[in-house]
């Protein structure tokens, strides 16, 4: 295959300019790491959890007042992600942060969003953890929550509900707020800053009702008891726990929620003095963003997965396997590998460490996914001392595989965490709270895998692609649980099942390509509303984007479609957008923290992935030359 000598010299630029952006961001540590956008919830709960903990700070919450009144739109609302409809929680919380912030309900757009939020319920129609703020705050009535009991510490793993038919993000949560929620602390809000606007009287919502509502009435009748024989010592599991899954930098779960909950538990029981208290509080600057004008956090941080994909980005550039910012990048992620035990470890006991986290430290929480990008990315690469690097990833692909799930997929930090039990828990209306295997993590593992020269002819790989068979939608495309979405997960999947020497002919990879195509849009490039998640119009529906577009080319290029129209189009699009300094501009959230939920802007995916589509095209045509 060849190109016009016009279209080669445009590819080669485009190449050259989006490698020498990459390389100039990289930290002198070695890393890549770009900011996590994600919603206001982030600001209006850090600006409560102060007032809780008594640690306001006027010259920040002037910072935060600006992002949140940036981030409103002009009907007065905030959305949980650009472009998308109203949501009331992030609403709710906003207005009530800003009220606390001195904002007065009288201002035009606070009067907005309080005619929005009574439209919509008021804060009787918000989720559980929008109303447990304000039952934090004195203004909602701790006994319309939903109960959490410490004596689920009590439980054993092997019973339905334990603290680990949890994910790993909701388990965390769960017993820093089994503390909380049995000792309903209340921190009232300034008379001036009370918010009884807010209420429309209405119902709760109630989850599904039948035996888990039922238990839920039990539970509190439970609590009027005198006499609870488990509870204190239930409490001081609690407690325990906590504290033993503090990360040495202080922060809990490498995610907001936890983190916060955490040191609310800590205040509730008296332990501000504690040093696990003061590290998490000092800690909390390591997650926000000060832009001068304004102060933002966000929920979780990314250097590692940054730098995996950077690395295999550059490679298929065409950047040297030794080229020093490699070497130095390669010796950083080796360095970040993590051999300490973890929650990993109650479902595979006998496995042994070699995971790597999403963030700077998370050695309780490595994931399958960034383990996956991490020994790929070292795979490709020549460091200076060699025995360490493959000692990594000999060690990072071993956990891989214990880490598989029964049905042959992967999950993204535990192995079968598969009980939906717990989704039906009244407390549980937050977005996912189990984690069990899916067609991303499960198709980045493959191409790991791949890069090594494993097929289908090793079992762990032929129940990994019969499980992709599997949850193939009908129409042709992949589910994406941490990308947006089905664009997503068919780019991650068509690559590993080629990387596997599965044949794309076959009608049912191929059928996938045809739907990509038929998805694409006028400019050219791809897009995908985060709405898909909800709403099935608009699956592959959504303005095009630098990412998605990288994605869908990804899997054409790996499906054989290189010389089709639509390949050359997607091209044609990302090199037409590219801008002179080399990157892409992209506003929309294409990551997924929980679909429906929470949804995430990856600062580095606009640069990143476009790079390594065209390093993989451009591959593509000098194979053909």
């Amino acid at each position: 295959m060849s190109l016009p000598k016009a279209t080669t010299t445009r590819l080669e630029a485009g190449i050259e300019a989006a490698v020498e952006s990459l390389l100039e961001r990289q930290h002198a540590e070695g890393y890549w790491w770009g900011r996590l956008f994600s919603n206001v919830c982030m600001e209006a709960e850090y600006v409560l959890l102060c007032h809780c903990l008594d640690r306001r700070q006027a010259e920040r919450e002037q910072k935060i007042a600006a992002y949140l009144f940036q981030q409103q739109s002009e009907e007065g609302t905030w959305s949980i992600y650009p472009g998308g409809p109203p949501d009331l929680n992030a609403t709710v919380e906003a207005y009530v942060a800003l009220k606390l912030m001195g904002v007065s309900a009288d201002d035009p757009r606070m009067q907005k969003a309080c005619a929005f939020i009574q439209n919509g319920g008021g804060i009787e129609a918000t989720r559980v953890f929008t109303r447990l703020w304000l039952a934090l705050v004195g203004e909602y009535e701790w006994a319309q929550l939903p109960e959490i009991p410490p004596e689920i510490m009590y439980l054993p793993k092997w019973m339905p509900l334990n603290i680990y038919d949890f994910a790993s993000w909701a388990r965390a949560t769960v017993v820093a707020l089994s503390i909380v929620m049995n000792r309903r602390p209340v921190y009232p809000l300034p008379g001036g800053a009370r918010v009884p606007e807010l209420h429309t009287n209405g119902t709760p919502p109630t989850g599904d009702g039948g035996v888990f509502a039922a238990l839920d009435r039990a539970l509190k009748v439970y609590r009027r008891f005198p006499w609870h024989p488990l509870r204190s010592s239930a409490e001081s599991r609690a407690l325990q726990w906590v504290i033993e899954h503090q990360e040495a930098d202080g922060n809990w779960g490498g995610i907001q929620p936890p983190w916060f909950y955490s040191l609310l538990a800590l205040d509730v029981l008296g332990q501000r003095q504690h040093p696990a208290f003061e590290k998490g509080w000092r800690a909390l600057d390591n997650f926000a963003v000060d832009e001068g004008d304004t102060w933002w956090f966000q929920a979780c941080v990314s250097p590692v997965w940054d730098t995996g994909l950077s690395v295999l980005a550059l490679r298929a550039a065409g950047v040297q396997a030794d080229h020093p910012a490699l070497i130095q990048a390669g010796e950083w992620l080796c360095a970040k590998q993590i051999f300490a035990g973890g929650d990993w470890q109650v479902k595979r006991p006998r496995a042994k460490p070699g995971g790597w986290a999403f963030e700077f430290c998370n050695d309780n929480y490595p994931d399958v996914d960034d383990t996956a990008i991490v020994v790929q990315a070292l795979n490709s690469l020549r460091l200076p001392d060699e025995a360490t690097r493959r000692k990594a990833m000999t060690a990072g692909f071993r956990w891989l595989v214990a880490m598989q799930s029964k049905n042959g997929g992967w999950g993204a930090f535990d192995a079968d965490n598969t009980r939906t039990l717990v989704n039906r828990i009244p407390f549980c209306d937050f977005g996912e709270v189990i984690d069990p295997p899916s067609e991303d993590v499960t198709a980045h593992v493959l191409e790991c895998f791949g890069s090594f020269g494993y097929d289908d002819a090793w079992d762990v790989i032929q129940r990994a692609v019969s499980y992709l068979r599997q949850q193939q939608s009908a129409s042709g495309p992949w589910f994406g649980r941490w990308g947006v979405n089905y664009v997503y997960g068919t780019g991650a999947v068509v690559p590993a099942l080629a990387a596997v020497g599965i044949d794309v002919r076959e009608d049912w990879v191929q059928k996938s390509l045809h739907w990509l195509a038929a998805h694409q849009n006028e400019d050219g490039g791809w897009g995908e509303d985060c709405r898909s998640y909800e709403d099935e119009r608009f699956a592959g529906v959504g303005e095009s984007t630098p990412s998605q577009t990288a994605w869908a080319l990804m899997a054409l290029i790996a499906g054989g479609w290189a010389q089709q129209e639509c390949v050359q189009r997607g091209v044609d699009y990302l090199l037409r957008s590219q801008r002179p300094d080399g990157r892409w501009n992209e506003h929309q959230y294409t990551g997924t923290g929980f679909p429906r939920d929470f949804y995430i802007g990856y600062e580095m995916y606009r640069d990143i992935f476009p790079l390594l589509a065209l390093g993989r095209y451009r591959q593509v045509v000098l194979a053909g030359e």
